[in-house]
């Protein structure tokens, strides 16, 4: 074994951890020396929104003491940062094992620190959590969530005040003051037990308001309110404030995924509980079809992202992508707006730069500011904050299944998203038409845009590199013609420079930096090509788009886009 990763084995079997730990330590050290070596290559970075890993003992594994350590890095920049105040934060746990004890002992650090804690009774879903911190005037918070990752991962991402993600300088700044706690002993971990105040029911009530807030057609929905609903909270926080929230919308005809209702942090019927894989929907697509629903929702376990299911131009049931779902949402605010007598000329949506394009067709032509951030919710946050008293935001998402509607609260939200979906599908059926020909009619007017992702994953020590390998050589050699188009921009989101490969004409992007880069061909098509910044993965996005002159076109125009996608991925053989 390399002799850092054994300095480090030997602090921890000579420091001051509990037995357990240091007996699994040594089992490890005789059953599994290479498992042993991964857990303490290095140390879990603290990246910019918090912790994510697998659980077990080590320094590069989540568990109560590096979760404790971080805790009290992130307290001390709180308090360095609010000096005068009473600090406050809110935290939330998701239904993974371990949860509710790493909740718990961000809260003992935290009050031990002498901030005021509003810990939440039980798991609750991760946009409570940021809606609590905006209610609760906290000036941050912590969600201890792995999101949809496998079982074996857990979490902890951390909030600033306005309710959003970390963001510059304070990520950075909280990264460089959890990299100073370099001892189990640099933590308090207890003795302010009397600043932790529990909450629950009346933040429920709270949130449940705001989310009622977001409907446009009531009026609807009370002819409508027959529609008949599957959800699965894939035994995740969803089941807390999904089925209550679709009875106060007014929906009375909703049936729960049994055999997923129950929160359990081992996901006993799914490999990933991520309602972007099939695999996580098919129990309720199974009962969607069986009850002859009208729609089918599944959320994560913290119920940050959903999944939707719907039956297609033909009646058969399929699953929709996130980049439909956007489109539909996105849509329909800026529409049903549009017919209240409810838009303002100032009113603006926003998206990721690997969400599909369409979005930004429709916004303009009907008079909606679209902006495009980097990827991930707190980009969206951050540029409310910025525009707040000038521009009036409506709706943000991206294509990894996250939606947020109105601004009370800063990150995805796929409660809020689930009872809007619900309103939708109930306006498109009060219309005679479902979801999905409401996307194919858009598809007509705007165009059809087809998306498809590859993700890559490189696990293990060697695993960062390859993928930073893979990164350099679509930097430094991008390709000239991908699916017979010519590639005529290169997007470097990492130097901040975009270049017409055709004239050598350079210019900068003005976003932040992100290891991204962008092939934008002259066909329209676009690829991305992005490292995930919270799994060891390489993710490639690609967005094709043709135009559709008749809905009895569809396939073809359909098949045509997904040959000119195979054709593309193989010229750039990722």
């Amino acid at each position: 074994m390399d002799a850092a990763i054994q300095q480090r084995v030997q602090a921890w079997l000579d420091g001051n951890y509990d037995e357990e730990t240091k007996s699994e330590i040594k089992k490890l050290s005789e059953e599994n020396p290479g498992e042993l070596a991964d857990a303490f290559y290095r140390n879990l970075e603290f990246g910019t929104g918090g912790l994510r890993g697998i659980m077990g003992v080590g320094t590069n594994r989540i568990n109560k003491y590096t979760i404790g350590m971080c805790t009290q890095g992130y307290a001390n920049y709180l308090k360095a940062s609010f000096p005068n105040e009473t600090v406050k934060v809110a935290i939330a746990h998701d239904s993974r094992n371990n949860s509710r004890q790493f909740a718990e002992i961000t809260a003992n650090v935290m009050a031990a620190n002498g901030i005021r804690v509003f810990l939440f009774e039980s798991l609750r879903p991760t946009p409570e959590l940021s809606f609590t911190i905006r209610h609760k005037h906290c000036h941050g918070g912590v969600v201890c969530t792995a999101s949809h990752n496998p079982k074996e991962y857990n979490g902890y991402k951390a909030y600033w005040s306005d309710g959003g993600q970390l963001v510059p300088p304070h990520d950075k700044n909280v990264i460089r003051e959890v990299d100073k706690i370099t001892a189990v002993e640099d933590v308090k971990w207890s003795g302010g037990e009397e600043n932790i105040t529990i909450i629950g029911e009346e933040m429920d009530e709270a949130y449940y308001e705001m989310v009622k807030g977001l409907s446009v057609y009531p009026e609807v929905i009370a002819r409508q309110n027959n529609l008949k609903i599957v959800y699965t909270p894939i035994h995740g926080t969803g089941i807390k404030l999904v089925p209550e929230i679709l009875r106060r919308f007014g929906f009375t005809n909703v049936h729960i995924v049994q055999e997923q209702i129950e929160p359990n942090g081992n996901f006993p019927t799914v490999v990933y509980p991520n309602p972007e894989e099939s695999e996580a929907m098919s129990i309720g697509l199974k009962k969607a079809k069986e009850l002859d629903a009208d729609i089918l929702l599944g959320t994560d376990p913290d119920a940050d992202r959903v999944g939707i299911g719907v039956k297609d131009h033909k009646g058969e049931w399929v699953l929709v992508n996130g980049n439909q779902t956007a489109v539909l949402a996105f849509n329909y605010l800026i529409e049903a707006r549009k017919a209240k007598g409810l838009a303002k000329p100032n009113d603006m949506v926003v998206k990721t730069i690997v969400t599909t394009d369409m979005i930004d067709v429709f916004a303009e032509k009907n008079g909606v500011t679209c902006y495009n951030v980097l990827t991930g919710f707190k980009w969206i946050a951050e540029l409310i904050k910025e525009k707040e008293g000038s521009e009036h935001y409506v709706i943000g998402g991206e294509e990894s299944y996250g939606l947020m509607i109105g601004d009370r609260l800063r990150d995805k939200d796929a409660v809020s998203a689930v009872a809007i979906l619900c309103e939708m599908a109930a306006y498109e059926k009060d219309k005679g038409r479902s979801l999905y020909e409401k996307l194919i009619d858009l598809y007509l007017e705007y165009g059809f845009y087809k998306e498809h992702l590859i993700s890559i994953t490189k696990k293990g020590m060697d695993g960062q590199q390859q993928i930073a390998a893979m990164m350099e050589r679509f930097r430094t050699a991008p390709p000239f013609a991908l699916g017979g188009s010519d590639v005529v921009q290169l997007l470097d989101y990492e130097k901040q420079e975009g270049k017409n490969l055709k004239t050598g004409e350079q210019w900068k992007i003005s976003l932040p930096k992100s290891n991204v880069l962008q092939f934008l061909l002259a066909d329209g098509s676009k690829i991305s090509a992005r490292p995930s910044g919270t799994e060891p993965k390489i993710k490639f996005y690609f967005s094709v788009n043709a135009k559709l002159n008749s809905k009895e076109e569809y396939e073809q125009v359909q098949a045509e886009l997904d040959g000119r996608i195979k054709r593309i991925i193989s010229d750039l053989n990722p």
